[in-house]
């Protein structure tokens, strides 16, 4: 953490607003806690929504193989129906804990500085909310530190951020990942660790799979061993392993870097920058506890906790990345 002469410093050379500037404060503390509630967060950014329409394409494509390829046409009546059951139901999981990560706003409620007592912010600090007035109503005691974002023009508060990305200050921000095209923060951490979690073992189940096929293939002479012929299948199936083990190598080490992260209460930014922590730091399982929501239980892995449906699109706010409906 910078000393707070260096903080302060930041303000003098970045003046606050005045009431004629472009940045957008309708989403500062004066926006009501249940228009909050009722937004959708979705980032416009063209790599992200590439990269979140072709994590679920691959999800498909591993999807047709085990059950168009390897399933089906087995003769073993059991073998493919347990089989099925399992890895449509970790597609399905992986898929859901990647629209919840996609969809939610980073960020929990929040107090700002010197906010004792008032209504706490919902979701991302809002934009430009650096206003001589704004300022001027927090009633600062003599000598208080504001730490200001001179990208974003916002008050930022402990532990937060700016992404370059969504153009936010994002607290408590582990990374920007683009496969979920969003931040991944403290609200929807947990979905994210949720989708790796899946990806992973839905790749292991597959590339079980694929081994088990091959053996069949082999010994059966590649005669009665799929709807497809044998060429096809070859190629079919090289390309899911090929998948599963990518899925695997990067969704595992992503897995264990969230939970190494969650039990130290430290975020991947907060550990590559070094910064002393300022806070006090959880213990493991209270972080854990924290991150998923009450005492170790099935519904920690459970991805529509909390879901609920949202009201229809109105109009897309102006300078801003997100989608409010």
């Amino acid at each position: 953490m910078q000393p707070s002469g260096h903080r302060l410093r930041d303000v003098e050379h970045h003046p606050l607003l005045a009431e004629n500037d472009n940045y957008d404060s309708s989403s500062s503390s004066s926006s009501s806690e249940a228009d909050v509630a009722d937004r959708v967060w979705f980032i416009r950014d063209g790599c992200g929504m590439i990269c979140a329409v072709m994590t679920w394409l691959l999800v498909a494509y591993a999807d047709f193989v085990v059950t168009f390829v390897m399933l089906l046409p087995s003769k073993d009546f059991w073998y493919s129906v347990v089989n099925g059951v399992i890895f449509n139901c970790l597609a399905v999981l992986a898929l859901s804990s990647h629209l919840r990560t996609m969809l939610t706003d980073p960020v929990l409620a929040f107090l700002l500085p010197s906010e004792e007592g008032k209504s706490p912010e919902q979701g991302a600090v809002p934009k430009g909310n650096a206003t001589k007035e704004y300022m001027e109503s927090l009633q600062l005691k003599p000598g208080e530190v504001i730490y200001k974002c001179p990208k974003c023009c916002c008050i930022k508060p402990e532990r937060a951020h700016h992404c370059s990305i969504c153009k936010r200050c994002i607290r408590k921000m582990d990374h920007h990942c683009p496969w979920v095209n969003n931040c991944v923060g403290e609200k929807n951490q947990r979905f994210f660790v949720l989708f790796t979690m899946y990806i992973a073992l839905s790749s292991v189940h597959a590339l079980i799979l694929c081994g088990l096929q091959f053996i069949s293939c082999v010994r059966g002479q590649w005669t009665e061993c799929s709807d497809f012929s044998p060429p096809i299948t070859v190629i079919l199936l090289i390309f899911l392993c090929l998948e599963g083990l990518l899925f695997f190598t990067f969704t595992a080490v992503m897995f264990g870097t969230q939970i190494h992260s969650i039990c130290n209460d430290e975020t991947e930014i907060e550990r590559l920058k070094s910064e002393k922590p300022t806070w006090e730091r959880r213990l493991r399982w209270e972080g854990m506890k924290s991150v998923f929501g009450g005492p170790p239980s099935l519904l920690w892995m459970n991805p529509f906790v909390g879901f609920r449906f949202r009201r229809l699109p109105t109009r897309p706010r102006k300078g801003s990345p997100e989608f409010s409906v």
